[in-house]
């Protein structure tokens, strides 16, 4: 059960560190901290909103793997609370292209091939995505709920 916590926090921290990569990769390219700095902010979404959304979901998405790799069992609230706003980020992305969409949609369209056959059958990947992020976390809960000895009536505390 140990190894599928950290397989599980390693899938979670994955999933974390491609969602915040438009605004890490800057930092990480070895440009000047300035120049870094300005990429970072193109990068993140015009709109307040969204960008706390973005940055809340990757937050709580590391926590949930860093509290699921200690083993506390709250990491089932954190990882569904970053679900959650995860969730409200992707349903809220404009796909008609007319408002300034974070770069999190083009990429997601362009890391998925398989996306356009999918869409042209009429399935979006969005809920696909989704589903697969819930039954993630319906595992991180699974995994990190609390065992309870059962104890026989009379059964000294040991």
């Amino acid at each position: 059960m140990r190894a599928l916590q950290v397989i599980l926090a390693l899938a979670v921290l994955a999933y974390a560190g491609w969602l915040a990569w438009p605004f890490v990769s800057p930092f990480l390219e070895g440009a000047s901290p300035e120049i870094a700095a300005t990429r970072a902010e193109a990068a993140l979404p015009v709109a307040l909103p969204v960008a706390a959304f973005w940055i809340g979901a990757v937050v709580l998405y590391v926590v949930a793997a860093l509290m699921l790799g200690a083993g506390n069992p709250r990491a089932a609230v954190a990882y569904f609370i970053g679900f959650l706003a995860d969730a409200a980020l992707r349903l809220a992305i404009d796909r008609s292209g007319d408002s300034a969409a974070p770069e999190i949609a083009a990429r997601s369209t362009e890391l998925a091939p398989y996306a356009e056959p999918m869409t042209r059958a009429g399935v979006d990947p969005v809920w696909i995505v989704l589903g697969a992020l819930f039954v993630l976390g319906l595992l991180i809960a699974a995994v990190s709920r609390r065992r309870r000895r059962r104890r026989i009536p009379g059964q000294l505390g040991a």
